[in-house]
C-alpha cells in the first residue's frame, strides 16, 4: 500500500466528517456570498482547525477568490486545498530522514498518548532501514512501563537498556548512552516519564536527561519528539503548548489518527507552535507508522 493510500485509510473518520460538511455546503450554494464564506469558516473551526488558523486560511482564500475572479463554490475546494497544503507542509530539511536519523531520539508525551507503541514502531522503521537501534526505558515511574517497552523491543528485535522500577530516569539514559557507544548503535531512543501532575518536577527531570545526553554523548545529534493522541483534537494542541513551555521540541508524532474525526487540529498545531509533524501511527502493528506528508494529509481529507 502506498503512503498516500495509508493516509487515506487512516483519515476515514476525518474525511467523512469534514468532507461531508463541505459537500453539503457546496451543494447548498450556487454563488459565493457572505453566507457561504461564513459557513465555510464555521466548518473549519468545528473541525478543530482553530480560530486564528481559520482566520488566516479564510483571509488567504478570499484574496485568492478575488484575484482569480471566482464566483462558483465548486472552484473554492481546490483553492482551499492549496492553502491548507501550503500551511502544513514543511521544508524538506525539517523532515526526519530514516536513512540518516539522529543519534539520540528523546520521546516525550503524556501517559496514554501512545508513547510506548510509537517507540516500538519507530525502532522497527529504523531497523528496516538498516539501522542498529537501542531503547532506553527512561519511564521508570509508571506501573508496567518498563515491561511494556520490553514487549515492543522484543517485537521490533532491538536491545533495551533498563533498571528497576522507580530508578532515576537519567541513570537509565546514562546506561543507554554507554551501551549505544559500546555496541556501536546507530540510534538510541529514550523513553521518558509521561505525567503532568507537577510541571516543575517534570521540567527538571527532562532537563536533567538532556544534560546527561549532551555531556555523555556530546557528538550525538539529539532530537526531542512529542507524541500526541490525535483523537483528543484540540486537547492535543493544548498539551503541545504545555510541553513547549519546558521542553525544546523538534517534531511531533501523531498517534491514533485513524480514530480521529477532527483532523483539523494538525493545522492548528503547525500554526501555534511551528513544529513539524514527522510521523503518524495508524494501528497496533509494527508497520503501522509512516512519515508525515502534508500534501497527502490534505488530499486524504478532501478527495473521495
Amino acid at each position: 500500500m502506498s503512503l498516500f493510500d495509508r493516509f487515506r485509510k487512516s483519515l476515514t473518520k476525518t474525511r467523512e466528517n469534514v468532507l461531508g460538511q463541505f459537500d453539503r455546503l457546496f451543494g447548498n450554494y450556487d454563488v459565493i456570498n457572505e453566507d457561504f464564506l461564513e459557513e465555510l469558516e464555521e466548518i473549519l473551526i468545528l473541525s478543530d482547525v482553530g480560530f486564528e488558523t481559520t482566520e488566516e486560511v479564510m483571509a488567504k482564500l478570499k484574496e485568492s477568490i478575488n484575484l482569480n475572479r471566482i464566483d462558483k463554490p465548486e472552484y473554492v475546494r481546490p483553492l482551499l486545498e492549496h492553502i491548507l497544503i501550503t500551511l502544513i507542509d514543511t521544508p524538506q530539511e525539517e523532515h526526519f530522514d530514516p536513512d540518516n536519523p539522529p543519534k539520540v531520539i528523546l520521546i516525550i508525551g503524556v501517559n496514554g498518548a501512545g508513547k510506548t507503541t510509537s517507540i516500538g514502531k519507530l525502532a522497527h522503521l529504523l531497523k528496516q532501514n538498516g539501522k542498529k537501534v537501542i531503547l532506553a526505558a527512561g519511564d521508570t515511574f509508571r506501573a508496567a512501563a518498563i515491561e511494556q517497552l520490553q514487549v515492543w523491543a522484543d517485537r521490533a528485535g532491538v536491545d533495551i537498556i533498563k533498571q528497576e522500577a522507580g530508578s532515576d530516569p537519567a541513570s537509565v539514559i546514562y546506561d543507554g548512552i554507554q551501551a549505544a557507544r559500546a555496541r556501536k548503535a546507530d540510534v538510541l531512543i529514550c523513553d521518558s516519564a509521561g505525567r503532568l501532575h507537577n510541571k516543575k518536577n517534570l521540567m527538571e527531570e527532562l532537563g536533567k536527561i538532556v544534560r546527561i545526553i549532551k555531556r555523555e554523548y556530546d557528538e550525538a545529534d539529539i532530537r526531542t519528539l512529542l507524541v500526541l493522541d490525535s483523537t483528543t483534537g484540540q486537547n492535543a494542541v493544548n498539551q503541545a503548548v504545555l510541553f513547549k513551555e519546558y521542553a525544546d521540541m523538534d517534531g511531533l508524532i501523531l498517534t491514533k489518527l485513524d480514530g480521529s474525526s477532527k483532523g483539523g487540529f494538525v493545522f492548528n498545531i503547525k500554526k501555534e507552535l511551528d513544529i513539524p509533524v514527522l510521523f503518524i501511527t495508524l494501528g497496533e502493528k509494527l508497520e503501522d507508522i509512516a512519515p508525515f506528508d502534508g500534501e497527502s494529509f490534505v488530499r486524504g481529507i478532501f478527495e473521495k
